[in-house]
């Protein structure tokens, strides 16, 4: 029996130790963390532990320190509200906006109780609140005390909510590879947040697209580190420039909806670094106030309950300031307290383990010494100071103007309209992330060759009830906005694609027929005949919950016998797929009739508007997979996990290790049908004159011998905030090149960077490490330049725990895809 003091040593020093490979070999060779790493993980996250934890545990408590954040030319300290423009050579300094923060979150907690400290970091129950979370108001809001909190879903929008915008899914976000774009979605949102009234917008998903059929993949950015965490730290940027307070989530290593609450994540600690928490740095780069902590076990421990994860990894290494929520009804116990979780969410547990894990509870460990007053402070503090690095205790800052779970109760919806002129950035980016696939004898783009058309499939019609038909969006009878689930939203209306490809079809005096039945092919062969082209619409979706995952990567509704119907009856059928994630397109892709494939995703409320403005040429379509497109199912590295009974654990093993999505494709010399990253245009680039350089910037005295031991191949010292240090991530080499359009229309090209790693590092072939968009006239060449940070040319170390350069030389391919390269170099060290 341990008394309560030792109690509270035990569960804050036991180390938690990531799921290890058995192979005794050097991990400076091997992406696998080996059996020798075991001892030196515990050892060193308990060396950081300990040092946060007091002699006497019942009465104190040290947080950790705040990193250093000394400002630098390339490192200037910035307010949230203010993010460096788009493209920024320099890196964000929030250390500032943080301590001011800070100190104001703790002098106004100095006079709340106990209690009321509690209750800043415990929600008020489900459906207690107009909001999908809430935290109550510290009494009187305008004197002593606090008001409180409104937490709101989603990644698209604000959910549930009227008179909001249905902007495009994280998926065609990503696919854009443009962060101008991907910033102002972020934006847009966060400004219709908080119009509505909330504090903290539950966005952005950040899981890997690590299983091609896993249900949420649409919420996220795709099967690549690199693009998530730029996609993700481009919308935190946005969101919170509009002043909401973001929140990253799941932490972490959440990639499939079956049994995600009885599952266990099992991931090696270098791949949980390089591949999965690496959204969640670049998350706290970007200054993110909140983080959620997800479902799953990580290697045999809940995520909302994980030493390693929220203390070790997120506060220690990567120096989050803000907090860490649960999930909605992710909490287990009290004492996740002491393990890095700061807010219970919606503050109440459900199924066979009711109770309130916080609130009560939490006194009570308190008060008889299980957990130390000063960290409730700690928990108190980081949620208050979020609140104020969003400037939110302003006077001006709009109250809650709806009731989540009452929307028809006008004392409480008051019906505010932020939708504003959001509609043309979601059309935009609908287009913008539109990836053409095929286009055999320029099918595309459609025009006054067309005389008449056909029109067919339920994917281009609107369903029998309109776009909400489905509740969550949990179902579909027309036209895919998004996925279904939290991560959806209402929608004010929908752009159809039968509508609007009527609309420009009539530009051209074209005929149009239509047919929106997907089973009866004998009438769709009909219409399909005798026309100049026929638009066969497909859908494919997935989304929340126990039923969530696709259990095969085929369409919808009939749609490859749709597809084969319409192509046997006329020789230039277009495909558009509006579809969630990858599709196994083998039936069909090659047949000779099947002239172009549009792949539209998920783009949102315009989503008929943006395909016709690809299909008729009003935008040149520049989207890029952001996901590998495979000949067959067992092609894909990572599978479905399924089985497992009502209560079992089901183990997930993350044994693909860095192999993630192309990585996995190269690794093992597979033909994918459409690469990573590809997409054609209506007109061709041309590549030239790669020059790459090191870049001399300016460090503090403090950080050149950091920078000296880093290049001669020393890991980074365990430290706070050792994992996000500006010197680190600041640009160190520089790539230019010329990209040239050579064709006879307008359009941007998308240069993708993929670093080669030296054998020694044990990395996949090639990995993505920097893309840009380039838009050119008809004959104009420009010069496009991606730059690389230490970071990019690191790996993570696990016996040193930290980041290294690994020995040998790093080549360099610039090109259109992960497989189209067109420039080689080597990075000069």
């Amino acid at each position: 029996m341990r008394t309560k003091a030792e109690f509270w040593i035990w569960v804050s020093l036991v180390p938690f130790v990531f799921a290890q490979s058995s192979s005794p070999t050097s991990s400076t060779a091997d992406p696998a963390t080996t059996t020798s790493d075991v001892s030196t993980v515990a050892s060193s996250s308990a060396a950081t532990q300990s040092a946060t934890v007091p002699a006497d545990p019942g009465s104190t408590f040290v947080p950790f320190p705040v990193p250093s954040d000394a400002p630098l030319p390339i490192y200037p300290a910035t307010d949230p509200l203010r993010p460096p423009e788009v493209g920024s050579r320099s890196v964000p300094n929030f250390g500032p906006a943080w301590t001011a923060a800070w100190q104001k979150a703790k002098e106004k907690i100095a006079d709340f109780t106990l209690e009321e400290k509690v209750s800043v970091a415990t929600g008020t129950l489900w459906q207690r609140g107009r909001c999908v979370g809430n935290i109550a108001p510290v009494e009187p809001v305008d004197g002593r005390g606090w008001k409180g909190l409104c937490l709101q879903d989603g990644p698209l929008g604000v959910r549930p909510g009227d008179y909001i915008t249905g902007f495009p899914t994280g998926i065609n976000a990503a696919a854009t590879f443009n962060r101008r774009l991907i910033r102002l979605r972020g934006l847009a949102m966060g400004r219709e947040f908080v119009g509505k009234g909330v504090n903290i917008a539950l966005s952005p998903m950040m899981n890997m697209g690590r299983v091609a059929g896993a249900g949420r993949n649409w919420e996220g950015f795709g099967g690549d580190p690199f693009l998530t965490g730029e996609a993700a730290y481009e919308t935190i940027l946005g969101l919170q420039g509009g002043g909401i307070i973001a929140c990253a989530k799941h932490l972490v290593a959440n990639e499939q909806e079956h049994k995600r609450t009885t599952s266990t994540s099992d991931v090696d600690d270098r791949t949980m670094h390089e591949i999965y928490a690496h959204p969640f740095l670049r998350s706290v780069m970007a200054g993110v106030g909140s983080m959620m902590c997800s479902y799953n076990q990580v290697n045999g421990t809940y995520a909302c309950d994980n030493d390693k994860v929220m203390n070790d990894i997120v506060k220690r290494e990567y120096g989050f300031q803000g907090f860490i929520m649960t999930d909605w009804f992710a909490d287990h116990n009290t004492v996740s307290v002491s393990h890095g979780l700061d807010m219970s969410m919606p503050g109440d547990m459900r199924g066979s383990t009711p109770g309130v894990p916080f609130g009560a509870n939490l006194v009570a460990a308190v008060q008889n010494g299980e957990v130390p007053e000063g960290r409730v402070d700690d928990m108190a503090t980081r949620i208050i100071a979020s609140w104020y690095l969003l400037h939110q205790d302003d006077a001006s800052y709009p109250p809650v103007s709806f009731s989540s779970y009452a929307p028809d109760d006008d004392a409480t919806n008051l019906r505010v309209d932020v939708q504003d002129d959001h509609y043309k950035l979601v059309r935009e980016i609908g287009a913008a992330s539109a990836v053409l696939l095929k286009n055999v004898n320029d099918a595309l783009p459609l025009g006054k060759k067309n005389r008449n058309i056909a029109v067919i499939g339920t994917g281009a019609g609107g369903g029998r009830a309109g776009p909400n038909q489905f509740n969550n969006k949990a179902g579909s009878d027309g036209v895919i906005t998004m996925g279904w689930g939290s991560g959806a939203a209402n929608l004010t209306y929908v752009s159809t694609p039968l509508d609007a490809v009527q609309r420009e079809a009539r530009k051209f005096r074209t005929s149009v027929d239509y047919y929106l039945d997907d089973w009866n092919l004998a009438g769709a062969s009909v219409i399909a005949r005798k026309r100049s082209a026929a638009l066969v619409f497909v859908t494919a979706d997935s989304g929340e919950g126990t039923n969530g995952d696709r259990l095969n990567l085929t369409t919808w509704f009939n749609g490859e016998a749709l597809i084969a119907a319409v192509a046997a009856n006329n020789n230039n059928t277009i495909v558009v797929v509006n579809s969630v994630g990858p599709l196994i397109v083998e039936d069909w892709i090659d047949h000779p009739n099947v002239t172009a494939v549009l792949w539209a995703g998920v783009p949102g409320q315009e989503v008929g508007n943006s395909i016709a403005d690809v299909l008729y040429g009003a935008y040149n379509p520049s989207g890029r997979l952001p996901y590998t497109i495979a000949k067959k199912p067992e092609d894909y590295g990572a599978q479905l996990a399924l089985g497992g009974g009502d209560t079992d654990i089901l183990s997930i093993p993350y044994d693909d290790r860095l192999e993630i999505d192309y990585r996995h494709f190269d690794a093992n010399n597979i033909a994918p049908r459409f690469e990573f990253g590809f997409g054609l245009s209506y007109t061709k680039f041309s590549y030239g004159s790669l020059r790459l350089n090191k870049i001399n910037n300016a460090v503090s005295a403090g950080e050149r011998p950091l920078v000296d031991a880093w290049e001669k191949g020393e890991a980074t010292p365990v430290a706070v905030g050792s994992s996000r240090a500006a010197w680190l991530h600041v640009p160190a080499y520089r790539a230019t090149f010329s990209v040239r359009n050579t064709g006879s229309v307008a359009g941007s090209e998308i240069p993708q960077l993929y670093l080669h790693f030296p054998t020694s590092a044990g990395e996949p072939p090639s990995v993505l490490r920097g893309f840009t968009n380039v838009e050119l006239r008809p004959g104009e060449q420009k010069t496009a330049t991606i730059t690389l940070s230490r970071y990019d040319l690191s790996v993570w170390d696990t016996e040193r725990q930290g980041w290294r350069k690994p020995e040998g030389e790093f080549g360099v391919t610039v090109g259109a895809s992960s497989r189209d390269g067109r420039l080689k170099g080597t990075v000069p060290l």
